[in-house]
């Protein structure tokens, strides 16, 4: 699908938005990717000799990256080395245009350029600059390299997870790069709101180490007001029980949660040991916690006499909270994201169609949509130069300086 033709409908919420993705890596692009679904048009600007390593991070296919598909979806692709003149005058020009911009350099680095907030607010008072780092734009820490394993750690995170008796844990995965990525469009879209009323732009300051702390709860709180610091406790919670993973006869697993009283009632029912809802203890999910070993075992012993499919039937018909503990094979084929088209097929003239997550949310008046998967490097780079008024000749002689 050309980028240039896949327009977004004109009922997608965004349509008329246009986003400078300057970013590099998971956060601050994940953020315009989520705006680029909801119809914003998304120019991702790329070193013309040193692209967005999400290109190449993880498993590829035919030498294209496959992370960079979902990342780079329904974003038109150019390059410009902002640190040369040529650079610099162009990206002031597409500034211009722009509604929002999204960059991750360290705080100082579009300064040194001269394509600080100043310069980019003079050309556009209307700008909206979202400045994704890993600690922020000042403090001790902001001038240090920074990634969402740090924010992890740093947070709390990796501290309460795991085993009692193992190491602290890190997720397999972005995590914190993700959720900043969500907060970062979120704190767009309250910039853009603002500027409804203000007709100005401002500067959004995101520190990945912020929103990872933020979704851990009320730790801060329970420690200031009572000294606690919650212990790593596995698949176990200090809030309730059973709460755990628990493996079936025919060799898979299966999580069970009884955040509520009544299902924990039901699960007792379901699994044979009635008698315990009438403990003393069992009245409240803190009490249930610390009486686990009891429950787990209850639970764990119904559970590993039936096969995953029996549990499941089970636990539905008797109302109560469980999930199959599934992989990404089993995700492909689950029959609930089958029915939300949560993981749903693009067309790509690189690699022929390609299956990855649907747009994040459904809007019953004006969907988003994946129009295209990730562009390769620099591929619109002309076309967006031109929009801008610069003729064959001034391209060709950016490409002589490297500027492209």
């Amino acid at each position: 699908m050309n980028a240039a033709t896949a327009r977004p409908a004109p009922s997608a919420p965004l349509t008329g938005l246009r986003v400078l993705d300057l970013a590099t890596l998971f956060a601050g692009p994940i953020a315009a990717t989520m705006l680029g679904d909801f119809g914003a048009e998304v120019i991702k600007v790329e070193h013309p000799t040193r692209p967005d390593p999400s290109r190449g991070h993880g498993p590829s296919k035919d030498g294209v990256g496959l992370w960079w598909k979902l990342l780079g979806r329904n974003k038109r692709a150019i390059t410009l080395d902002l640190s040369k003149p040529g650079g610099r005058t162009a990206l002031l020009r597409l500034a211009a245009t722009a509604d929002v911009i999204v960059e991750n350099f360290r705080p100082g680095t579009l300064e040194r350029w001269d394509l600080g907030w100043d310069e980019l607010s003079a050309v556009n008072p209307r700008l909206v600059l979202a400045r994704v780092t890993g600690f922020g734009q000042f403090g001790p820490y902001a001038h240090r390299p920074g990634f969402g394993t740090l924010a992890e750690a740093m947070s709390g995170f990796a501290a309460m997870t795991g085993e009692p008796d193992a190491p602290p844990t890190l997720p397999p995965f972005g995590l914190a790069d993700s959720i900043a990525g969500l907060a970062t469009a979120y704190a767009v879209m309250t910039a853009l709101a603002a500027r409804e009323r203000t007709g100005e732009g401002q500067v959004v300051d995101m520190a990945i180490i912020e929103p990872m702390l933020m979704v851990l709860g009320p730790q801060p709180l329970w420690f200031d007001q009572l000294g606690h610091v919650q212990p790593r406790t596995g698949n176990r919670s200090q809030n309730n029980a059973p709460r755990n993973t628990y493996r079936t006869a025919d060799g898979t697993w299966v999580a069970v949660s009884t955040s509520a009283q009544s299902v924990a009632e039901r699960v007792m029912c379901l699994v044979g040991r009635p008698e315990l809802i009438d403990e003393p203890w069992f009245a409240t999910g803190a009490d249930r916690a610390r009486h686990a070993d009891v429950l787990d075992e209850a639970v764990g012993s119904w559970i590993a006499r039936h096969t995953r499919a029996e549990v499941l039937a089970a636990f539905e018909e008797a109302q109560a909270a469980v999930a199959p503990v599934q992989d990404v094979r089993d995700v492909m084929t689950d029959p609930q994201y089958r029915a939300l088209d949560t993981i749903t097929t693009v067309d790509d003239p690189e690699l022929g169609p390609l299956r990855m997550q649907n747009v994040l949310f459904r809007l019953s008046a004006t969907p988003g949509a994946i129009r295209w998967a990730g562009r390769p490097h620099g591929a619109d780079t002309e076309e967006v130069l031109t929009e801008l008024g610069l003729t064959p000749a001034d391209v060709k002689e950016l490409r002589e300086e490297g500027v492209v």
